[in-house]
């Protein structure tokens, strides 16, 4: 092991809560533990507007491609990647495309929210409250898991975006724009200057609780970051705001100080108007910011982290079946997840097709939901982040999980 990275685990040794927080426009939460959990750190990306799944893992063949042609002729996407006899992945997913060939990427198709809901505001709150239909819900999915595994944290999250509901009532957050503020500001600050802001924030204030935990992220965190961060094997990031995102995840899990959650915000999927452009346009370009963006971070990461490394992509519903008028996509049901990391049975679609024809779709209009989204997190949580407590993280729906096999 590097001796960079021995002298961080030196550091950080004695070092028993989570220590920081920091975020971009996109980048909405970082959750530390301490070095020695074993478990896999989590990331969530979220697609925020509801991607066309029809589009992004369309029927290759059979009666379900001529149902899709036909109720989609200026949509259809052609010169698909195969998946497999059923399924093709759109071009613009070349990347993932061959994460998925070398068994480190999965597919959940007809995936979603066991709850009829077509407005993205609930839809999304259900899926990160972790209960469907109920609002009221006091925390988040990723809260209650982190309570339930005991992540003691100081600055656990943090988001110039806004706290997002599935670490609701978790601990305060401090923001920043990347990693080497962290190491511009511990560098800046000169013992007196800190002696001063310990006395100042010495209230029992929010603010002055807030601010202590910045001052103690400072200290800690600013020893353990290179500026100038390069990403290993030749990844090389777009300069998007994905791309830069997930950028500085990877560089915070390479400080090895236990990252254990972060939380990607990645939105504009709200396809209702000029979705496509042959195999290009709107979409396209979307999808080729998020292939990209996760392909390079495997890329970056697979240098001894990816074992431990557990990537969820997340979009709160899928398209209607047919398109508009405005040669674009409505708000449907049925979706797509994306399953990444070292310990993913890749290679596979999984969960069980509905179909397209009209009897079969949800409503007479979208793909069914035959995966509640729920047993995909259900099994990450129990196979992967060592938590077995389903009920705790998703009250009601322990007696439905049954895992599909997607992780090891």
């Amino acid at each position: 092991m590097p001796k960079s990275i021995n002298s961080r685990r030196q550091f950080l040794q004695g070092c028993s809560y989570a220590i920081a927080s920091m975020a971009g426009a996109r980048l909405t939460n970082l959750s530390f533990a301490q070095d020695n959990n074993p478990s896999d750190t989590l990331v969530v990306v979220f697609l925020r507007g509801g991607w066309d799944a029809l589009n992004v893992v369309p029927p290759l063949q059979g009666d379900d491609r001529g149902f899709y042609e036909k109720a989609r002729p200026n949509l259809r996407i052609t010169d698909l990647l195969p998946l497999n006899d059923q399924f093709g992945l759109h071009p613009a997913l070349g990347p993932l495309h061959d994460l998925y060939q070398a068994g480190k990427m999965g597919i959940v198709h007809a995936v979603g929210l066991d709850h009829d809901t077509r407005s993205h505001f609930d839809a999304q709150e259900f899926i990160e409250l972790g209960t469907p239909g109920l609002k009221n819900t006091t925390s988040g999915w990723i809260t209650r898991h982190l309570q339930e595994t005991g992540v003691n944290s100081i600055l656990p999250v943090v988001s110039t975006a806004g706290q997002p509901t599935s670490l609701l009532n978790f601990v305060p957050t401090v923001s920043v724009n990347s990693p080497s503020d962290f190491s511009q500001w511990g560098n800046d600050l000169v013992g007196s200057q800190q002696a001063a802001l310990r006395q100042l924030y010495k209230g029992s204030t929010l603010l002055h609780q807030a601010g202590a935990r910045t001052l103690d992220a400072l200290s800690i965190v600013s020893p353990l970051v290179e500026q100038d961060y390069q990403p290993s094997n030749g990844a090389t990031y777009n300069d998007d705001e994905l791309g830069q995102q997930l950028k500085t995840i990877a560089q915070m899990i390479k400080l090895d100080a236990g990252l254990r959650v972060a939380a990607v915000d990645f939105g504009g999927w709200d396809t209702h108007e000029y979705e496509t452009d042959g195999n290009g346009g709107y979409i396209g370009d979307l999808l080729n910011q998020l292939s990209s963006g996760l392909a390079n971070f495997y890329l970056d990461l697979d240098s001894g982290y990816t074992d431990r490394l557990s990537v969820v992509v997340i979009s709160e519903f899928g398209r209607r079946l047919v398109q508009n008028e405005s040669y674009g996509t409505d708000h449907g049901h049925g979706s797509v997840m994306l399953t990444l990391g070292g310990n993913v049975n890749g290679g596979q679609v999984f969960g069980n097709w509905p179909g397209l024809h009209n009897d079969q779709l949800y409503d007479h209009a979208d793909l069914a939901v035959t995966t509640d989204y729920r047993q995909v997190l259900s099994e990450l949580l129990s196979k992967r982040l060592g938590n077995s407590n389903i009920e705790n993280i998703f009250p009601g729906f322990s007696g439905k999980y049954n895992p599909l096999g997607i992780y090891r």
